[in-house]
């Protein structure tokens, strides 16, 4: 599976989400220009000390993403789509796109692409969601669609034993 943000502006946020990425495997994707640097000390103070870990890729913008992925499948997440995110199957190469948390993807390319997009369900008083919080709830049911495949299915405890 494959996370990409749009043009994501809050530090936090894209280490939650590159954590959840290392935790299930799945590569993530920046499309710039970022919020934020990538450099070592801006990564560590935003408590993203794993991130030698995660298979990240940016790109200087929409067009070189689209580029280096022809003929990919990318689902897009916006609150604007007419069908949620438990209505379509995930593929295990499939993309999953986020926008920006003050402005989502950009409406050209929703429009662009209306039924490749997404909702995650919620009440119509709420603007939306955090941004990490959202992609964990869709990465979440991609790999629930597929299984769960190559994850563990039971931990241990750290001092007692389940009983058999």
């Amino acid at each position: 599976m494959h996370i990409v943000l749009h043009e994501p502006e809050i530090p936090a946020n894209t280490g939650n989400i590159g954590r959840t990425c290392v935790a299930t495997g799945t590569s993530l994707h920046l499309i710039e220009p970022l919020g934020f640097t990538l450099r070592e000390k801006d990564l560590r103070r935003a408590g993203m000390d794993y991130w030698e870990k995660l298979d990240v890729t940016r790109y200087i913008d929409y067009e070189e993403f689209c580029e280096k992925h022809p003929g990919a499948k990318v689902w897009l997440a916006t609150t604007k789509a007419p069908k949620a995110y438990t209505d379509v199957t995930f593929g295990p190469d499939d993309f999953i796109m986020f926008g920006k948390e003050t402005a989502g993807i950009p409406e050209q390319i929703l429009v662009d692409h209306k039924e490749d997009c997404i909702r995650i369900p919620m009440l119509p008083t709420i603007r939306s969601l955090n941004l990490s919080n959202s992609v964990a709830i869709v990465l979440y049911e991609a790999l629930r669609q597929q299984g769960f495949a190559g994850f563990s299915q039971e931990g241990a405890l750290h001092h007692l034993a389940w009983e058999e």
